[in-house]
């Protein structure tokens, strides 16, 4: 039973696709930002346009276009995923230690979030976007290649912003070690969701934001973070995708807070572009 609550408060904060959930607040691209933005990248549009012919990315526009992604952080939209991430981590600050310790202790974790942490390494999810762009180029499938740019240049930017945090922070790890706040883990699997989501809409999305959720829950049976570590860092990951792929998808969500009597969360509606 205990395994079962701890998970449930990490599914709870994952954020996840659910219909029917009041809408507190909605994400609304700025009209005139994002066309501004789309006009300075040199990218193509994403898979989501067949119509208009398009080329697999540089190797050098992997570093080159990171001027761009920058420039697009400070968004309204942006700032509103942050703030309520934020708002979600200092909801949980007080009752931190008490969820690791619960989490630690529990033996139905063991076994379910077993593999977690190497999943959410920093290897595997930049293996993951170099591979996908390199494959892309290989066989010649361009829209292929322009999803990998896109998650390389999310992870590149996801860690230059989670390590300054940790930095500037360095809160001590339930362990005693040091860079507890933000996660990177949870950081970087959230980025490579929502630039998956962005792409692909809600059938790649609901998986990989499941699979990030799990890097975040095995992070503190690992005793190697707080959930309000996990949560802010799941922020920071979903504003540095978002950052990589202006313009693509079909698809936006409308957010707002999830309250229960075992925990909190964030719930996502997805609202369809006509």
């Amino acid at each position: 039973m205990k395994s079962r609550v701890i998970v449930g408060r990490m599914l709870l904060v994952g954020l996840m696709c659910r219909a029917g959930v009041p809408v507190v607040a909605q994400s609304v691209p700025d009209a005139a930002h994002t066309s501004t933005a789309i006009a300075e990248s040199s990218q193509p549009t994403g898979p989501a346009d067949g119509k208009a012919a398009v080329s697999a990315p540089s190797i050098g526009s992997l570093f080159g276009d990171l001027r761009h992604d920058v420039r697009r952080l400070p968004t309204r939209t942006n700032g509103i995923w942050l703030g309520a991430a934020g708002a979600l981590a200092l909801a949980v600050h007080s009752r931190d230690a008490t969820l690791t310790r619960k989490a630690v202790a529990s033996d139905g974790l063991d076994t379910l979030v077993e593999g977690g942490s190497f999943v959410g390494g920093g290897l595997v999810q930049a293996g993951a976007a170099f591979g996908t762009y390199a494959l892309g180029r290989l066989t010649k499938h361009p829209n292929l290649a322009i999803v990998g740019a896109d998650m390389v240049r999310g992870q590149i930017l996801n860690t230059v912003l989670t390590q300054g945090t940790k930095i500037a922070v360095d809160r001590r790890r339930p362990d005693g070690s040091r860079f507890s706040f933000p996660s990177g883990h949870s950081s970087a699997t959230f980025t490579t969701a929502t630039v998956l989501q962005r792409h692909f809409g809600s059938k790649a999305g609901v998986p990989a934001y499941v699979m990030a959720t799990y890097v975040a829950a095995s992070r503190l049976h690992d005793n190697k973070h707080y959930l309000s570590d996990v949560i802010f860092g799941a922020g920071i990951g979903i504003v540095s995708g978002r950052a990589v792929t202006v313009g693509r998808g079909a698809n936006t969500f409308a957010f707002g807070p999830l309250l229960t009597p075992r925990g909190v969360g964030v719930a996502l509606t997805r609202m369809e572009s006509h």
